[in-house]
Parts: structure tokens; C-alpha cells; sequence
């Protein structure tokens, strides 16, 4: 079972119309439900299961600045413009809180590589430096062992998973969108080349555009209109424990081990940058797209061959719209954890912090995270189809990002400025000609 997130209310009836239907009730698609609303425009929020139950949940709670892409880092600080003001201007209770974000160097390599990223991103005054074996230490007590330097960056700061999309779409709810819990889309209604309306298992509902933020499951749903996504998932896995005193506020990359403090006095650990990519029929028909990220990011990737390779190939890809679909026969995706990798992340926060000793593992979870080929998100008009704009594919960076990413793509569905230079994020890039470029971060 994945974590329990906190509960909203629904709205019971289907509105026949809107100005905007926005697929998906994660961190991005509360947040572009919230921004609609702000700008006094209709939204309605269809989402399969719960708000916030798949991986706007699951993942670690870290809200960074600190060692991102350098395409994301404008987007990343709009985002944390947006953290700061849901609390007093929205009453959302999300959890958020300034801690500090720091990811040790374990050799040369790394300190010189935290250096030229803190280097480069200077000109966007993130608060990013690198420090010191004595400022780690104050910022690890407890730590057994030192390390050599750190990318550290005070201002940045933590939020709960659990509560956080659902505070949003709560927000959302509270300027006037229709927030629709149990409620799948099966697909678009597409005439002349514009986006008319939207099938759900409950009826249609017509609208001028559709925000596909649909995660996982984006792939998928855009593929049954013949619009290709070269969108992969991959498997990480979470743990949390029982409150423990003494242990640092920050949240760290330390090597073998990462963790986040939480609102309970727990913590959250996971294997740092280790994820199992489940091989599927999509890493075949993806593969010449995805191979300069798998050379990236060999050290981290676990590929495995299990059962979800025969699952996707017996998946339907094409259905009517009058059709039941897996869309409502999985209402939330609940993968099971990696018990090893886990494993050897608490070993490693053991060793790292004796003082964590008597603690005890009360949960752990698994959540799929859906990856594009640079790791980089797609939040973009869909060429030939106006008024549909996707944006997905955030590849493990979703959470923190998730307000501004929102911001900006309910500026593309109705055509305001964008908040932030769109074309990093286009649909295009990955059938223009582009050379895809890897941005490993931390």
C-alpha cells in the first residue's frame, strides 16, 4: 500500500461544459487547476482515483533549486515563488518549510562538477554554493563520518507529499473549479484538428482545451489519438520511519543514502539515485531516443525483465471512447517496492547516524515515475492539435516543480504570456531535428 494522503472533497455533478479540462490530479495538475482559477477561468479537474495518490505522493517531498537542469532552474524558481504564497494566500497546508537541501562530494570529480553547476548558475542568484567539511558537519549531526564538500543551498526547502496536491486541489476548489475524484477520462474529443471535449466513464464534458498531466499514464491515453510520447517509467522505492531526535533538518544526498525529515519527526530514506527500469515493449520502440540518458545514467538504472513486459504487450493501445478502459480498472498504481535497494539504504542511514538505532521502518512504497528522453519535462502545445497542451514526463523532478509547472501550462491553454521560455519544454524536440541534451544534476 502506498501512503495515505490527506482526503478532499469531490464535486458530485459533471459539469456539460467548461473552458478548460485539465487530465490528472497530481502536483501538476492541482497546481494548473489552482492557476486557471486564479485567472477566473472555468476548470474542471478530472482525476481516476484520489487526488494525489500515485507518485505526487510517493516521492521523496524535496522542493530544490539545488543541482537541477539548467532548463528548469527559471521554471524552479517560479515554483518556489508559488511554495512560499499557498500558505497565506491559499490556506493550503502543504507542508512546505525551509530546510536546506545539500548533496555531498565523494571525490574531486563531484566537487569540481558541484562547482561549475554552482559556477553557471549564478546568473540566476539560486543561493546554491559549495562549502566545507566543518559546515557539513554542523549541517549532519550525528553523521559518523565527514565528507569532503557539499552543493548546498539554505533557501531551499522541504513539503509533504501526502498533503500537498491534495491542499492544491482543495485551493483550486475554493476559487470555483470542479474538482472530480473517481472520474477517468477515457480519451479527447478531437474534431477539425481542436479539442472539443473529453470522454469520461461518467459522460462528456465539452471545453475549448484539455491539460493532459497525467503522469504515468500519459503515454498511454495520448497514444490512443495516434499522438506519440516517447515516455518511459521507471520504478523508485521509499521508506519511512517512526520519529527519531537528533538527526539533521536538512535533506541530503550522502552517497549511498538520501533522506528528508518530515512534519511527524520520521524520515524518509531511499537508495540516492537508484531506480529500477522495468524493460518494456516502449524501451524497444524508444530505445535510439533514450540511449544517450542510459549511458548518463548507467550507474543509477537497474533495468529488469518481470512481468510488466507481457502486461504491456497484452495492453489495448486503441479503444472507444464507449469503452470500459484500464484507466478505471486501475484507479491508482501501486507498484511494490525493491525490498533490497531498501535495504541497503537503511544500512546505510544506520551507519551514517547511530543515533537512528532504535528506529523503526513503518512503511515503505513503491511509485512509478515517467521519464523522458533528456529527463527533462514536456509541457507544451501538441502540434496539429489546438488546445491541447501536455505536460508531463518531469522524470523524478515533478514535485518541487510542480506549482510553476502548472503556472505555465495554464498559460499555454489560454494563450497568456507564459510565465517562463517554453521552447526547452516543447513537444517538438523530440521530432525537430534537436539534439537531445543530458543534464545529469546531482
Amino acid at each position: 500500500m502506498g501512503p495515505e494522503v490527506v482526503t478532499i472533497e469531490s464535486d458530485t455533478t459533471l459539469p456539460a461544459s467548461t473552458d478548460v479540462v485539465v487530465i490528472g490530479g497530481g502536483i501538476v495538475g492541482a497546481s494548473t487547476a489552482l492557476a486557471l482559477s486564479r485567472k477566473g477561468i472555468a476548470v474542471a479537474l478530472c482525476e481516476k482515483g484520489v487526488i494525489g495518490a500515485e507518485q505526487s505522493s510517493r516521492n521523496w517531498g524535496w522542493v530544490r533549486k539545488n543541482g537541477r537542469d539548467a532548463r528548469e532552474i527559471p521554471l524552479m524558481l517560479e515554483s518556489m515563488r508559488i511554495w512560499h504564497g499557498l500558505g497565506p494566500l491559499e490556506q493550503a497546508d502543504t507542508g512546505f518549510k525551509v530546510t536546506g537541501v545539500l548533496s555531498v562530494a565523494l571525490t574531486e570529480a563531484d566537487q569540481a562538477r558541484h562547482e561549475r553547476w554552482a559556477e553557471n548558475a549564478r546568473i540566476w542568484q539560486t543561493g546554491s554554493r559549495v562549502i566545507g567539511s566543518s559546515e557539513i558537519a554542523a549541517l549532519l549531526p550525528g553523521a559518523t563520518r565527514s565528507f569532503r564538500s557539499a552543493l548546498y543551498n539554505a533557501t531551499d526547502a522541504r513539503a509533504e507529499p501526502q498533503k500537498a496536491a491534495p491542499a492544491i486541489a482543495a485551493a483550486a476548489r475554493a476559487r470555483g473549479a470542479h474538482i472530480l475524484q473517481s472520474t477517468a477520462v477515457r480519451g479527447l474529443d478531437i474534431a477539425g484538428g481542436q479539442v472539443r471535449g473529453v470522454f469520461t466513464e461518467k459522460g462528456r464534458i465539452a471545453c475549448n482545451a484539455v491539460v493532459v498531466a497525467g503522469g504515468a499514464w500519459s503515454r498511454l491515453l495520448l497514444g490512443n489519438h495516434d499522438l506519440t510520447l516517447p515516455q518511459l517509467k521507471v520504478l523508485a522505492s521509499v521508506a519511512r520511519t517512526s520519529p527519531i531526535a537528533g538527526l539533521p533538518d536538512v535533506s541530503a544526498y550522502t552517497g549511498k543514502v538520501a533522506f528528508r525529515k518530515r512534519d511527524d519527526g520520521g524520515y524518509n530514506f531511499a537508495q540516492s539515485g537508484t531506480v529500477v527500469a522495468p524493460i518494456v515493449p516502449d524501451t524497444i520502440r524508444f530505445l535510439p531516443k533514450f540511449l544517450p540518458a542510459l549511458r548518463a545514467e548507467r550507474r543509477a538504472l537497474k533495468p529488469r525483465l518481470d512481468h510488466r513486459f507481457i502486461e504491456a504487450l497484452r495492453q489495448k493501445r486503441h479503444w472507444a471512447m464507449d469503452q470500459a478502459t484500464v484507466f478505471e480498472q486501475v484507479r491508482t498504481l501501486d507498484p511494490k517496492p525493491v525490498a533490497a535497494l531498501l535495504k541497503q539504504a537503511e544500512e546505510a542511514f544506520l551507519s551514517l547516524f547511530p543515533k537512528a538505532a532504535g528506529m523503526k521502518v513503518v512503511q515503505t512504497w513503491g511509485g512509478m515515475i515517467d521519464v523522458m528522453p533528456d529527463a527533462v519535462p514536456t509541457i507544451s502545445p501538441v502540434p496539429g492539435v489546438e488546445g491541447l497542451i501536455v505536460a508531463t514526463g518531469f522524470s523524478g523532478h515533478g514535485f518541487g516543480i510542480g506549482p510553476g509547472a502548472g503556472q505555465l501550462a495554464a498559460d499555454l491553454a489560454t494563450g497568456a504570456d507564459p510565465v517562463v521560455d517554453p521552447v526547452p519544454f516543447r513537444w517538438s524536440r523530440f521530432t525537430d531535428g534537436s539534439k537531445l541534451q543530458i543534464d545529469v544534476g546531482f
